[in-house]
């Protein structure tokens, strides 16, 4: 368009574009195979992470602060795993996978905000567990109803303006090259290595932000359990000592799946990049791990273990009344 400004052409073009997702596999029995997978494991992942909602609703000894964020913490796995998994179902289905520009850009916009939130909250969670374990008596008069509201919000406040930062950037980008996305969903990595433009900056933007966010958080659950590995040696009883360490278990176990995965994705030169192996990286910590965490905290945590059971023992007696 004639004395348009070049970046107002380039948003025009890409806004107009269709992306194609390459998917996981091409071979039709591997498909076949990975679309009956995907489908148990989202399945799971949505029925589990409800089952941990409402029990936690529905038992008012679960109404502490501790659930209350493993309860939110339910909610953004349902939303992480929804932002992926449904799209790449119906794709297994589809001889043409493609996705607009728009839906593109929305896909990674809401998996940056939930991967983000997701992060702010363990360490959130961290910060629970050490009010817990080494200030007992002050517990119930620190982690209020309204602040722990407030932290839940304050998460997603930093997911969001997360996403917009680094979307603000991507959005930008001229995709001339090809339209062709080697991966099963719209992830940065893959958007930036289509760009016919030099993406410096908006690697820079990931490195660094991607650094900031995962470096503050890991350090906020590391001095946390610091103090409270040496507030449990200090407990004398046995008993005592083994139902604090089980409580932290769970809430370790998700962490490191969690940055494990999402610290070799994003903190790596791009030069090291494999979207092969990216592929199968992203499947364990966008689909796997937000399945794994109802299982980790329900077969750990005693209290959420006998709700469980009992919203299963209720579950099936409505069926069968």
């Amino acid at each position: 368009i004639v004395g348009m400004p070049s970046m107002h052409r380039v948003l025009i073009v890409n806004s107009a574009a269709e992306f194609i997702l390459k998917g996981l596999s091409d071979q039709a029995e591997m498909k076949a195979a990975l679309f009956v997978l995907l489908l148990l494991i989202y399945t799971i992942t949505l029925v589990g992470n409800a089952g941990i909602i409402v029990a936690i609703q529905g038992h008012p000894q679960l109404h502490t602060s501790m659930y209350f964020f493993l309860g939110s913490l339910s909610v953004i796995d349902i939303c992480f795993s929804s932002v992926v998994a449904p799209r790449t179902l119906v794709n297994f289905l589809l001889e043409k996978k493609t996705i607009s520009f728009a839906g593109c850009m929305g896909q990674a916009f809401f998996y940056i905000v939930f991967v983000t939130t997701e992060c702010f909250l363990l360490a959130v969670m961290a910060y629970d567990r050490y009010v817990a374990i080494c200030n007992p008596l002050l517990y119930s008069s620190v982690m209020t109803r309204r602040l722990c509201v407030g932290l839940v919000v304050g998460c997603y406040i930093g997911g969001v303006l997360n996403s917009i930062i680094q979307m603000t950037f991507i959005i930008r980008l001229p995709f001339c090259s090809s339209n062709v996305i080697n991966h099963f969903f719209c992830d940065v990595p893959p958007l930036l290595a289509l760009s016919c433009a030099s993406t410096y900056i908006n690697e820079m933007i990931l490195f660094s932000l991607a650094g900031v966010i995962e470096l503050s958080t890991i350090s906020a659950i590391l001095v946390s359990y610091i103090f409270i590995f040496f507030a449990i040696l200090r407990i004398r009883s046995a008993e005592g000592r083994q139902k604090a360490f089980s409580t932290c278990m769970s809430h370790l176990i998700v962490v490191t799946m969690l940055y494990g995965t999402t610290i070799f994705m994003y903190l790596r030169p791009s030069s090291s990049y494999s979207l092969n192996t990216d592929k199968v990286v992203s499947v364990f910590y966008t689909v796997v791990i937000p399945m794994l965490n109802p299982l980790v905290y329900s077969l750990r945590n005693k209290e959420m273990k006998d709700a469980m059971r009992k919203l299963v023992f209720d579950l099936m007696f409505y069926i069968n009344k």
